[in-house]
């Protein structure tokens, strides 16, 4: 339910929500990052779900978040977890821009095709080995006309395609 974190200092007297609940007062054997990450965690979201009983933002008393599993290993391994699990945050991280980066390039390379489609240049090498195929008769001008002539004898109309 909701969002786990950790409140600076500076707002130690701020006021919260009533859907906020901030949890003080910890023993030297929790560290405020791994207990933030431990609420964040999917298995305890799946625990704090299913207990949820009704409404459109799901509340949770805190009678039930005193409840709540806590895994508590000893500290110097809470330290080693957090910054394991921190660690991997920062790698998905610089996954994420990596991809990004790989779209914004694909998107770029696609408008640098279709420019290069429409000035013919993706088409000269084969336009300057093959002119037979787009000169006299096959040229553009040459099939215009050709259209242009069908289209008189049918009397000016326009065939309809068939559709597939």
């Amino acid at each position: 339910i909701g969002d786990a974190g950790i409140i600076p200092d500076v707002y130690n007297n701020a006021n919260l929500t009533e859907n906020a609940a901030k949890i003080c007062n910890l023993n030297e054997n929790i560290f405020n990052r791994f207990l933030s990450l431990w609420l964040r965690s999917s298995y305890l979201q799946d625990i704090i779900n299913s207990e949820i009983k009704s409404g459109a933002q799901g509340k949770l008393a805190l009678a039930r978040i005193k409840s709540l599993p806590l895994i508590l290993p000893p500290l110097q391994e809470q330290h080693e977890i957090v910054r394991r699990v921190e660690q991997l945050f920062a790698y998905a991280d610089t996954i994420e821009k990596q991809v990004n980066n790989a779209l914004t390039r694909v998107n770029s390379l696609t408008q640098s095709i279709l420019a290069k489609a429409f000035r013919g240049e993706l088409t000269a090498q084969w336009r300057a080995e093959n002119p037979e195929l787009i000169s006299g008769e096959n040229s553009a001008a040459a099939l215009l006309e050709k259209i242009k002539a069908e289209r008189a004898a049918s009397g000016g109309k326009k065939t309809s395609r068939k559709k597939a």
